[in-house]
């Protein structure tokens, strides 16, 4: 059984993984910069209470992590997404919400080692229902299954 550090971190990180994917979703409705963006997540979002949701205590840097680091790789992770799409389909036929998802396992998968590709796969699942429904879940499951096998081997 997990000790309480390690699961107070586990949905730590889960919270930063939901408030990641809401701020790359922001940031392509609004165009916000990085910078901004960053901040105004750690002034108004990450642990606070907005219409009755508390946005539970996230991890900050590693939100910081996923924000920056996707934003510095877009282009390479895009391009890692996209190959996995079906003939004809494109990045920009998926809808913002599911594209973010994407991008931020994606994003883990190739940058963070240190968490396990069952880990990544599981956390995306979990963001994604936040989202949708469940045809949506194993349309994410493959997707970064089939990227996790091109990055990890």
């Amino acid at each position: 059984m997990p000790s309480h550090t390690a699961r107070s971190r586990s949905r730590a990180r889960a919270a930063a993984r939901l408030a990641a994917v809401q701020a790359l979703y922001q940031q392509e409705m609004e165009g916000t910069a990085v910078t901004a963006l960053l901040h105004e997540f750690h002034q108004h979002r990450l642990g606070a209470v907005i219409e009755d949701v508390e946005y539970a205590e996230a991890d900050i840097a590693f939100f910081d992590d996923l924000v920056k680091g996707i934003d510095a790789r877009r282009d390479e992770i895009d391009r890692l997404v996209a190959s996995k799409l079906a003939e004809g389909w494109s990045l920009d036929r998926l809808d913002k919400p599911m594209r973010q998802i994407l991008r931020a396992g994606a994003y883990e998968l190739l940058a963070r080692p240190d968490v396990p590709t069952g880990a990544v796969i599981s956390e995306y699942l979990d963001v994604t229902d936040a989202f949708y429904d469940r045809r949506e879940k194993g349309f994410v499951n493959g997707l970064l299954d089939g990227i996790a096998k091109d990055v990890r081997g």
